[in-house]
């Protein structure tokens, strides 16, 4: 059983999924901030336009409420509280796990944490907030301390389990709900995701390259939202309820296995890297053709000048603008992926076996 070792003292330095996940949250919440009138807070209007959670938002069927919570907060105090967190203790994490699985504890604990808090809540409520996901980062770093492979000391989350419970009782405008939510969920994904790695050493060939697990995860989580959406309006290609669930799974699954077969052939890497690259350029297609369907057909003004204007740029030549965007997804995803295709050119059969040879030697996380 492999024990990570952590540098001395408290911080670890961020890696590459936890800067893209803190560089989506500024720039989510400046954008934000900067529409407040030059208020030094964001107003509950604004919020809820951009995506605040709130007690109508799940019988509404708005699930990208969610996530979209997460990015956004009050005020500059807040964003930087929530991101002093998410360095301190995400950094940890993501060494420990790679980025594939940190950003799936990630969202889960900020999708569980909003629906925590939705439940506890009688009256209406609006909140923001990466609360939830970092409280997640949290207890799946408890989980991992107690499977024995992570070497934090006591005292790490004596402080941080501390202070996270103190702040969250200790001001009636913090949504506790979230931050219980989000903890227990990151907990519970963590101990999840070891077993799933246990298993995967009798179901699968191939340990999965960080990059080609973080493309099948963004990928899935695309459909899934698409799933949802379309049991809200009733059925998925003729199917609705668990029905609709099942066949996501059973789906995603089929695709994870020949994901699996392809990197255990000659140049297998190669070939998945691009083949992933152009479910990319799809997805985006999907995508803008949704938008424009929906949005560009009834050019509801949303009362955010940037955003209409964005929108109306767009609907304004729907078919050249995610075209154009569908292009830049699939040489976006070639030019990060560059290491893996010339790896996957050059191989003449090596790279299957070590793949495989380091599927064998993983035991769970």
């Amino acid at each position: 059983m492999a024990i990570y070792r952590t540098s001395p003292g408290f911080f670890e330095a961020p890696h590459a999924a936890l800067y893209a996940v803190m560089t989506a949250t500024v720039l989510a919440s400046g954008l934000c901030l900067t529409q407040s009138g030059g208020g030094s807070s964001a107003p509950a209007e604004l919020l809820y336009r951009y995506g605040g959670m709130y007690s109508g938002a799940l019988p509404r069927h708005e699930y990208w409420r969610l996530f979209a919570y997460g990015f956004l907060h009050v005020n500059f105090v807040h964003l930087t509280t929530n991101m002093l967190c998410l360095v301190l203790w995400g950094g940890h994490l993501e060494r420990r796990v790679g980025p594939a699985y940190f950003l799936i504890i990630y969202f889960c604990a900020m999708a569980f944490g909003a629906i925590v808090g939705n439940a506890i809540h009688a009256s209406p409520y609006l909140t923001v907030g990466a609360s939830g996901a970092t409280s997640g980062i949290l207890g799946a770093l408890l989980c991992l301390s107690i499977l024995g492979k992570l070497n934090l000391r006591f005292d790490f989350f004596a402080i941080n389990i501390g202070l996270n419970v103190t702040f969250a009782i200790s001001n009636s405008r913090i949504d506790w709900g979230v931050h219980l939510g989000g903890f227990a969920a990151g907990l519970i994904a963590c101990a999840l995701l070891d077993l799933v790695e246990k298993a995967n050493a009798y179901a699968l060939r191939c340990r999965f390259p960080e990059a080609v697990k973080v493309n099948l995860a963004l990928l899935f989580c695309a459909a899934g939202l698409l799933v949802l959406t379309g049991q809200a309006r009733g059925q998925v290609l003729g199917v609705s309820g668990w029905g609709a669930a099942i066949m996501f799974a059973v789906a995603c699954a089929a695709i994870v296995k020949l994901v699996d077969v392809g990197l255990s052939m000659k140049k297998g890497l190669a070939i998945v890297v691009t083949t992933l690259a152009g479910a990319n350029a799809v997805g985006v297609l999907l995508g803008g053709w949704a938008v424009a369907s929906s949005e560009c057909m009834a050019r509801w003004p949303s009362g955010l000048p940037l955003v209409d204007n964005l929108l109306g740029a767009f609907c304004s030549s729907p078919v050249i603008v995610t075209a154009l965007t569908s292009i830049g997804a699939f040489a976006l995803t070639l030019w990060i992926c560059s290491t893996e295709i010339h790896r996957g050119i050059e191989d003449v059969g090596f790279v299957g076996a070590s793949l495989r040879a380091e599927r064998r030697r993983r035991q769970g996380l």
